[in-house]
C-alpha cells in the first residue's frame, strides 16, 4: 500500500455528488484484497483504491440533485445499481446485473481517498447528533439488518452468531432490537467476546478453548432457530449445522478464502435445514441509520482503533493480523 497523488474527481452527471471523505471503516473484504488481491473472481489490478464503509461531507452537487446539498453530512451507500435491469425492477438492486460497488475490482475505485463522486441515490443525509463513525458503520449494519429480516422467524427466536467481528456485531444488534431471544456468540478473540457480552449476548464461547456446540446445546437444548455464519470458516459451517434445530435456517454472510463450502448431507437433510447466502444489503441503509438515530442500536463499542489517513497501512496491517483485540479500525481523513 502506498499513498498516491491523483487528480480530484469531478462532477460529470446531473445526479453526481462530490464528497469530501471524513471517516472510513476498514472491512474484512478490504483485507481480502489487501492480503490476497482477490475475492473469488474479483481480482485487483494495481493500482487500486479499496474502501466502501464511508461517511463524508457534500462539497458540490449536480444540477438535478435534490436529496443533499453542499455542507450536508452524509452516510454513503457503496452500491450503485442501474435501476433498470430485471433484478432492480424485481426489488433486488443489490444483485443488479450492472452493479458498481465502491472498492470492488472491475466496478469502482474505493473511498480510501480524500474525495469521491457518488450518485445522489447513494447519499444519505445524517442528523447533527450522529457521528461520522455511526454513518460509516451504517454500511455493515445494513448488511446485518438485511440478514436478520430474511431469517428470524418470530419474537423470542434463539440465534447463533459464529464469528463476532463487525458483521457479527452488525447482525446481533438488530436481531436483539427486533425481538430475538437467547443469543449465543462464538469467536476466537476474547476481546470481541467481551464486547458481545457487554452488548447483550446471553452466551459466548471461544472455539479455540472449548467445544462450542456442547456448551451452547447444553444451555439451549432445543437448539437454535437461526445461525449466522459471519467468519468465512468451514468449521463454523459445521458448527452451525450441529447447532440448528429441525427446520432451522443457516445464513451465510462470511466471505471464505477458499472456493467451495462443504455441508454434511445427513444432518442438513434430516433436519430439513434452509441454507441462504446473504449478498450485502438491500435497501436497509436508511432503516439502519434510523435505528441508530432512535437509540435502538449502539454501534459505538464496535470502534476499537483509530488511524489518520496517512497511516492507513498500519490500520490494514492491524486488522489483517487480528492484532490487539481489534474489532473495527476507523481511518480519519482530518
Amino acid at each position: 500500500m502506498e499513498m498516491m497523488e491523483v487528480p480530484d474527481p469531478v462532477i460529470v452527471n446531473d445526479d453526481d455528488v462530490l464528497i469530501r471523505m471524513r471517516t472510513l471503516g476498514v472491512c474484512g473484504s478490504d483485507i481480502h484484497y489487501y492480503v490476497s488481491g482477490r475475492i473469488g473472481s474479483q481480482v485487483v489490478k494495481y493500482p487500486f483504491a479499496v474502501g466502501h464503509e464511508g461517511s463524508g461531507q457534500v462539497e458540490a452537487v449536480g444540477q438535478a440533485v435534490q436529496r443533499v446539498s453542499p455542507g450536508d453530512r452524509i452516510a454513503i451507500d457503496p452500491a450503485m445499481p442501474c435501476w433498470e435491469c430485471d433484478q432492480c425492477l424485481a426489488g433486488r438492486p443489490h444483485t443488479c446485473r450492472n452493479l458498481r460497488f465502491l472498492g470492488c475490482p472491475g466496478q469502482a475505485e474505493g473511498c480510501l481517498s480524500e474525495y469521491i463522486v457518488m450518485p445522489e441515490t447513494s447519499c444519505f443525509k445524517i442528523p447533527g447528533t450522529m457521528s461520522y463513525d455511526q454513518a460509516a458503520i451504517s454500511e455493515p449494519l445494513s448488511i446485518g439488518l438485511y440478514a436478520v429480516r430474511q431469517s428470524i422467524p418470530m419474537q423470542g427466536a434463539s440465534v447463533g452468531i459464529l464469528g463476532f467481528g463487525p458483521i457479527g456485531m452488525s447482525v446481533m444488534l438488530p436481531a436483539m432490537a427486533m425481538g430475538a431471544g437467547k443469543v449465543a456468540v462464538t469467536d476466537k478473540i476474547d476481546e470481541r467476546l467481551q464486547i458481545a457480552e457487554k452488548s447483550g449476548a446471553g452466551l459466548v464461547a471461544n472455539p479455540d478453548r472449548e467445544d462450542v456446540v456442547k456448551k451452547i446445546s447444553g444451555e439451549i437444548p432445543h437448539l437454535l432457530d437461526v445461525v449466522f455464519e459471519c467468519c468465512g470458516q468451514q468449521d463454523a459451517i459445521e458448527n452451525g449445522v450441529d447447532l440448528l434445530k429441525p427446520g432451522g435456517k443457516l445464513m451465510i454472510i462470511g466471505i471464505p478464502e477458499f472456493d467451495r463450502w462443504s455441508f454434511p448431507v445427513d444432518d442438513t437433510r434430516h433436519k430439513e435445514l434452509t441454507i441462504q447466502n446473504v449478498r450485502r444489503q438491500n435497501g436497509e441503509v436508511r432503516p439502519a441509520l434510523k435505528m441508530m438515530e432512535q437509540g435502538l442500536i449502539d454501534v459505538n463499542p464496535m470502534v476499537t482503533h483509530r488511524f489518520l489517513f496517512r497511516d492507513a497501512k498500519e490500520a490494514f496491517d492491524l486488522v489483517a493480523g487480528y492484532r490487539d483485540g481489534v474489532m473495527k479500525a476507523m481511518i480519519d481523513f482530518e
